[in-house]
């Protein structure tokens, strides 16, 4: 019997579980990225996940998340927008609530923020974990539940707390090299989906040995 790749362009992967969406086909800002088979699962509104789970996205930093992400509930990103000032008296925002307050635009714009915010490939994220602006997580990754994470997590890390703390990493590091440089989130369709129980099951050395030859 032939094997057959999933069809990543569909929105809902299983039809009788609307709670679950694939980000890629679903995404329209030019200011988000996402790569095949990355998913997000709320028995809300998951469709919704540009305006609900994406906060404060005004530009031009991108939200850039890779393949085979998972997505728990109510997870959200903040981006660079929820910023405000620090260095003076306080903290409020004066000139958006209008009136001639608004001449003093100037004092809320332009604010210095972290950059892009960059998620890996096969990252799962625990329900409710928050991701600060300009956060780079690492392929491989894991976010527990409830996290916040305001710095950079490594490939392979587990990660949780508010905020969140390396707990430890998934492999030692001579393993995590290899996991990397298989790369098997970039493998061909089809070669992916004749080898899913190495992906999910097997061990290093048997992964490496079904990755696909040089041409």
């Amino acid at each position: 019997m032939p094997t057959v790749p999933a069809d990543p362009t569909v929105v809902h992967p299983m039809p009788d579980q609307t709670r679950v969406v694939l980000l890629k086909p679903l995404v329209t800002s030019p200011l988000i990225e996402v790569g095949e088979f990355s998913y997000y699962d709320d028995p809300d509104d998951p469709t919704a996940f540009e305006t609900r789970n994406v906060l404060y996205h005004y530009g031009p930093e991108r939200l850039v998340i890779g393949k085979y992400c998972a997505l728990g509930e109510g997870v959200r990103f903040i981006m660079n927008g929820a910023n405000h000032r620090m260095d003076g008296p306080s903290t409020f925002p004066f000139p958006i609530m209008g009136g001639s307050w608004t001449e003093h635009f100037d004092l809320i714009t332009g604010l210095p923020g972290r950059g892009d915010t960059v998620v890996g490939n096969d990252v799962w994220f625990g329900y409710r974990a928050t991701v600060m602006p300009g956060v780079r997580i690492g392929h491989g990754a894991i976010i527990a539940s409830g996290s916040v994470v305001v710095d950079d997590v490594p490939d392979y890390g587990i990660v949780g707390g508010n905020p969140a703390k390396l707990i430890r990493r998934r492999f030692d590091g001579e393993h995590i090299a290899r996991l990397l440089a298989v790369a098997w989130w970039d493998w061909p369709a089809q070669h992916l989906t004749e080898h899913i129980r190495t992906i999910m099951s097997g061990s290093i050395d048997e992964l490496e040995a079904a990755a696909p030859k040089p041409q």
